[in-house]
């Protein structure tokens, strides 16, 4: 909650104010401090503390936050979700085919596939959370295959996403099979069957159309190596559509991006 945020953020800042107090050192210390050119009588400035102690303070710190803050503050301390939809296609041709992925079978068909539910903040974004959750099992990954193109994809989702939303792997698997179903995928494009160049803002268009509910500051199309590549929208924790922050709405502005059709 935000109250705990800010207990533990009140936490850290002792923590640091308290190892930024000028100290006393040992005799010892003050003999270890000259032989390493510093100079102390009575109580040695902060800097030079610093210097040769460097490695103590950090260790000291991460104690101090590691033992007094739980790890779930760690995760849930986050805005809004972005969801990000992979064009299966697009993928398949800059990368997926070189890497042999199963995604790109063409038995699969897959269209806009899930690459990820993504705590976000209004500018910035957490990953690779500390979390007291346990890792998904192989039967959870594999189960997001339908919807995600392959198990690897879905771990990694977990492991740098999944991990700071505050949720088990199976809460978070399932918030993220939600979210995908609370977007309708444009039929004019999942209905191609050739190649074509496009306005990226063309692929924005079709995805306001089929969702009326989308305000055009709730999505961002993004382009790679000339083609479309994904379509972000950005959903509160109850999966609402709300506006991106600043650092996600950068609409990719290319005007012929390659959109070939699904395989």
């Amino acid at each position: 909650s935000t109250s705990q945020t800010a207990v533990a953020r009140a936490m850290i800042g002792l923590a640091i104010m308290s190892l930024l107090r000028k100290i006393s050192p040992s005799p010892a210390k003050q003999a270890a401090f000259r032989k390493a050119g510093f100079h102390c009588r009575g109580t040695c400035d902060v800097y030079n503390y610093f210097h040769f102690e460097r490695k103590e303070r950090m260790r000291k710190l991460a104690m101090i936050l590691t033992l007094f803050i739980p790890t779930q503050l760690w995760a849930d301390d986050f805005d809004y979700y972005v969801l990000s939809l992979s064009w299966s296609a697009s993928f398949c041709d800059i990368e997926g085919d070189a890497k042999q992925s199963d995604q790109c079978d063409v038995e699969q068909d897959y269209k806009w596939i899930l690459h990820g539910l993504w705590p976000q903040y209004h500018q910035g974004w957490p990953a690779y959370c500390n979390t007291s959750e346990r890792p998904p099992s192989r039967r959870m990954t594999r189960d997001m295959v339908d919807i995600m193109g392959s198990s690897g994809l879905a771990w990694h989702q977990w492991k740098k996403h999944g991990s700071c939303s505050g949720l088990s792997a199976a809460e978070y698997f399932a918030k993220s099979r939600e979210a995908y179903g609370t977007i309708t995928q444009p039929k004019v494009l999942n209905r191609l069957d050739k190649s074509v160049r496009v306005p990226a803002s063309v692929i924005e268009d079709a995805f306001v159309q089929s969702n009326t509910f989308l305000d055009r500051d709730m999505i961002t199309i993004t382009c790679k190596q000339g083609y479309i590549q994904e379509a972000r929208v950005c959903l509160s924790k109850s999966l609402q559509p709300v506006p991106c922050g600043r650092d996600v709405i950068k609409d990719c502005k290319m005007t012929n991006a390659l959109f070939p059709p699904s395989r």
